[in-house]
């Protein structure tokens, strides 16, 4: 016990794990900024500051309602997409509040309403209609990319999707003034593209804790880097009535831009997928990261031979039933049972390639296709005894060196694959397999029996 090396301190908010989850923190705090910006530079944007857009321009009011808005300041409600506007009367200008929003108006002459925002900009004559339908469109991009995103980030680079993602969104929210001199349609189509690559963003970089979080840490690193996406609508309320009103409304775009394409830069330069690879991390890192995940997986890789064992008893009870009541005939049972056994496991390994866009998903599909083909206990695999059970010994022996090559032939070709096809080995390696269990099930089906074949009849001799 005197020579027993105590354990090293694992680092935590002084790490690389950490590191990487400020970093999604900052990226989701930027993502949501160039989300909810507009809602507040609407205002400055269109040339109409009243509060329902019946009008694009600027209207006279009877001197009497005049004298009653300086005597007291009336709150107007805006839509928004977190909702509706709760009215907050105060005595130096109109408060606007939301749990997405804050705005302040005040009256500049006895003739309009106007907005703290600097109307020194340009001004479109947007309608309500218009300024809803781009305020939500960012939400169409986000809707279509999800999963698409999440069956992506199982093929590709997480480093270069999530980079990419937020630096394309970046972009697009820089071109938005840009667009906004062309006409709306052009703003709707960079809110939707914008939406898109949101979409992407914040779906993949889910994928990152796989590797990077230990299992007593994931839900703490997920939430610190998911926290940003409340964070940046607070940091958009709070700068952006100053930038609107001492550098005008574009600069909030370009702004929010030009950090978004900074901080994707700062990602593809410091983010790396694995903790294996990272120049940076501590040696005592990695070996916490590493070893908490593999007993992770080792758990994990024990599921489906569990749930296997647990479907071959559930096969042989369930096949025992059918032939005891009489409920289907003994060939019946065993070609139900081949084809539960052969083809599920067909389907369930397709299902991993096309489905299986996250890691529970994949573990979900991969248990199915490995504990399915137990059904096979209650078919094929016990069906020698039904047809020669005078040579069982013989023949299971022999059906097993079969089975044995075959699994060495396939261990052999799938070498050969993975070594010579660098693009989509894996996606031929499940073809194969699907291939070769549906040619094996329509032969038995065909030719499956299940009495005593003639051949594996004892025979007796008459002695005279």
């Amino acid at each position: 016990m005197d020579n027993q090396v105590p354990p090293r301190k694992v680092p935590n908010f002084c790490s690389i794990r950490y590191g990487i989850a400020l970093l999604l923190l900052l990226c989701n705090v930027i993502v949501m900024s160039q989300r909810v910006c507009m809602s507040l530079t609407m205002i400055a944007m269109v040339n109409s500051t009243e509060p329902h857009g019946l009008s694009n321009t600027s209207t006279k009011e009877p001197q009497d309602n005049i004298k009653k808005k300086k005597r007291q300041l009336k709150l107007w409600s805006l839509e928004h997409f977190f909702g509706t506007f709760t009215p907050i009367p105060t005595h130096h200008g109109t408060c606007c509040y939301n749990p997405g929003q804050l705005i302040f108006f005040k009256y500049e002459s006895q003739e309009r309403i106007s907005v703290c925002c600097s109307t020194k900009n340009p001004v479109y004559n947007w309608s309500t209609e218009i300024q809803g339908i781009m305020l939500s469109s960012i939400f169409y991009g986000i809707l279509i990319s999800q999963i698409p995103a999440g069956y992506l980030s199982g093929i590709y680079s997480l480093k270069k999707m999530v980079g990419s993602a937020l630096l394309l969104s970046s972009l697009f929210t820089l071109l938005i003034p840009l667009a906004a001199e062309f006409g709306e349609a052009l703003v709707i189509i960079c809110r939707v593209i914008q939406g898109l690559f949101q979409g992407i963003a914040l779906t993949t970089q889910q994928v990152v804790w796989i590797k990077w979080a230990p299992p007593l840490e994931q839900v703490r690193l997920t939430s610190l880097s998911l926290s940003g996406l409340l964070l940046g609508p607070c940091v958009v309320l709070l700068i952006t009535g100053f930038i609107c009103d001492s550098l005008g409304w574009p600069m909030v775009f370009y702004i929010f831009g030009a950090c978004g394409c900074a901080l994707s830069l700062l990602w593809l330069v410091l983010f790396y997928e694995d903790p294996k690879d990272h120049p940076c991390i501590s040696k005592s890192e990695k070996e916490y990261i590493t070893s908490a995940l593999a007993q992770q997986n080792g758990l994990l890789s024990s599921l489906p031979h569990l749930f296997a064992w647990i479907f071959a008893i559930l096969a042989g009870h369930m096949a025992d039933v059918f032939l005891s009541r009489n409920i289907l005939s003994l060939l019946t049972i065993r070609k139900l049972f081949t084809l539960l056994g052969l083809l599920l496991p067909a389907l369930f390994s397709l299902c991993l390639l096309y489905l299986s866009s996250s890691f529970h998903g994949t573990m979900i599909f991969l248990i199915l296709a490995n504990a399915t083909g137990s059904f096979c206990m209650g078919g094929i695999l016990i069906n020698v005894l039904d047809i020669a059970p005078r040579y069982y010994g013989f023949l299971k022996g022999f059906t097993n060196v079969i089975g044995l090559t075959g699994g060495l032939v396939a261990s052999t070709v799938t070498g050969v694959i993975l070594s010579q096809d660098q693009d989509s080995p894996w996606l031929k390696i499940f073809f194969m397999m699907v291939a070769n269990n549906v040619i094996s099930l329509i032969f038995y089906l065909i030719f499956a029996k299940a009495e005593i074949q003639d051949w594996a009849k004892e025979t007796q001799n008459t002695y005279l």
